[in-house]
């Protein structure tokens, strides 16, 4: 990641640019996101959000840093990953139901031998 100021590497976590001091995360905390407008037109004139009139922001229209900000040409799903392979799926339920596999073999044992004349 480069510092929209300064143009110079920083971690992805960084929350100030270490060269400039620019805040490149919002509310100090790395998680969230500091958009910026790269020239003098507003964030708002491509966000989503302005787009359907649900932004609450107090900067719009004129907003040049946003936590919201969603660009209107990008959907806003991401696309679905189609489903694991029946394999995956039955080792990772093993591995989460496994024991309770396995207690109820022991049970469905122990009636079929006390159901046996």
């Amino acid at each position: 990641m480069h510092c929209p100021r300064c143009h110079q590497s920083v971690s992805r976590q960084a929350i100030h640019c270490p060269h400039c001091g620019l805040t490149l995360k919002a509310h100090g905390h790395p998680g969230i996101t500091l958009h910026r407008a790269t020239d003098a037109a507003s964030l708002c004139a491509t966000c989503t959000y302005d787009a359907d009139d649900t932004c609450n922001f107090p900067q719009r229209p004129h907003a040049q840093t946003c936590t919201l900000y969603h660009d209107v040409a990008e959907p806003l799903v991401q696309d679905v990953l189609p489903p694991a392979p029946l394999g995956v799926r039955l080792q990772r339920w093993l591995r989460r139901y496994g024991i309770w596999a396995i207690v109820m073999a022991i049970a469905l044992i122990s009636v079929a031998i006390a159901l046996l004349p």
